[in-house]
């Protein structure tokens, strides 16, 4: 089979005019918006905007309650989203796809399960999460603050230890590093698919068999794989994996948790009410199976929804097209840096070992500074320590500027943020040595 062939650029200029944001008019100074943040949270597309409005005016109802024709069609519109994006990511079934505020909650959906589970509130297989002195969970230095508070706090509560895998001078770490890290006392194995200050791509499928071999489950935060190249986690062998609409072109306020159905089927539910149960009395309460037992209280139905438009979108496009020519732009991207002296690229050089971002590091400048700078010349881009406090500080600095990439991104407004980088280089009178 051939290479994917990358978006053309009328295909882009195609792309770009099904975005209400990239047709708004100039800002006031007349300056047109590159928008490089991505990795934050994408625009959408009108289909998306239109599908949740449109569910809204002419079909919003009650989902899962009553028998009204109109909860019937609420009903079918919000199963029909869960049955997309269980397609769009490898799952075999949409009972497999649970409904969260978040990529952040879906993390924390498993995490406090598992705790639950140890306070003696679980359900049938529960007794495969139950921790102790001796047991170990294994994250990596390199998680966003999502992947790494909830396996602190449960640690905690546990008494199992939680151990890290170091990053090496790049900010990356290696299937090597996870080897050696893994042993018979890891009961979790908790890391990001894709990096968001890196963007390194951890060989998930490898680690997860490392994983296994050892009796361990696999937590997968894929929120920066999902939206920019093919996924699928039934043939990645994880257990569970978490990710954000509002980063794949989708609403704000919904995520999903994917889940092996054993592994669902053993985690208790750490939020509980109505729609989530089969039988209340004083004492007790019992509980649905997957999905339903995760998803307690009215849920997020138009949210959902427009996440079922936005994979319609992201399939009609072609996942595999929109990774070529998002790595187009990487490419560019890391050169252009490369190029540039005193900017300190983080992450691997080698474009072909990151996904849809940069983030650098301008020597004599705060990233602050750098950041208001860009922003007066339009280019919208991320800076901070981008919710990854311990990788910032293994690199030995506090904060970064990132710029991330989607499928409508354009050569020029990459260009514009090398441009700009130079510029604040100029502008503050740093020194750069040839």
């Amino acid at each position: 089979m051939g290479v994917m062939p990358s978006l053309s650029p009328a295909e882009v200029a195609e792309l770009r005019a099904a975005f209400p944001y990239f047709n708004a008019p100039p800002r006031e100074d007349g300056r047109t918006v590159a928008y490089l943040d991505a990795a934050a949270t994408s625009q959408r597309p009108g289909a998306v905007l239109d599908a949740e409005r449109v569910f809204l005016e002419t079909a919003n109802s009650a989902v899962h309650r009553g028998t009204s024709g109109a909860v019937g069609a609420a009903t079918a519109a919000f199963e029909g989203a869960r049955a997309a994006v269980a397609s769009f990511v490898g799952a075999s079934t949409p009972e497999q796809i649970v409904w969260a505020e978040n990529a952040t909650d879906a993390l924390n959906i498993v995490a406090l399960g598992i705790g639950e589970a140890n306070l003696g509130l679980g359900v049938a297989g529960s007794e495969r999460y139950r921790l102790g002195a001796g047991d170990e969970i294994l994250i990596t230095e390199a998680e966003h603050h999502a992947n790494l508070i909830p396996w602190q706090r449960l640690a905690v509560k546990t008494g199992a230890t939680l151990r890290y895998i170091p990053v090496r001078e790049d900010g990356t770490w290696t299937l090597d590093d996870a080897r050696e890290a893994l042993s018979s006392r890891t009961r979790i194995f908790a890391f990001a698919h894709v990096s968001n200050v890196t963007g390194y791509v951890a060989p998930v499928a490898e680690l997860a068999e490392l994983a296994r071999a050892v009796g361990a489950i696999t937590v997968l935060d894929a929120c920066q794989s999902v939206p920019h190249i093919p996924v699928d986690f039934e043939a990645l062998g994880v257990d569970f994996a978490a990710f954000s609409g509002h980063k794949m072109l989708g609403p704000n306020g919904i995520g999903v948790l994917y889940g092996r159905p054993e592994a669902l089927e053993a985690l208790p539910p750490s939020r509980t009410g109505g729609s989530a149960i089969t039988r209340v009395t004083m004492e007790t309460a019992e509980f649905m199976p997957p999905p339903l037992r995760f998803e307690p209280g009215t849920q997020p139905v138009s949210q959902v929804v427009g996440l079922g438009a936005a994979v319609a979108f992201s399939e009609a496009v072609g996942m595999q097209r929109a990774a070529a020519r998002e790595h187009e732009l990487v490419t560019r991207l890391v050169e252009g840096i490369l190029a540039t002296p005193g900017l300190r690229l983080l992450g691997s050089a080698d474009p072909a070992q990151r996904v849809a971002l940069a983030a650098v590091s301008v020597d004599g400048l705060h990233a602050h500074d750098v950041g208001q700078f860009l922003d007066e010349q339009g280019v919208l881009v991320r800076v901070g320590h981008h919710c990854a406090q311990p990788l910032h500080r293994a690199l030995g600095i506090t904060s970064s500027t990132r710029a991330s990439v989607h499928l409508t991104t354009t050569e020029d407004e990459v260009d514009r943020f090398l441009d700009a980088l130079r510029g604040a280089q100029r502008y503050f009178g740093v020194e750069v040595a040839a």
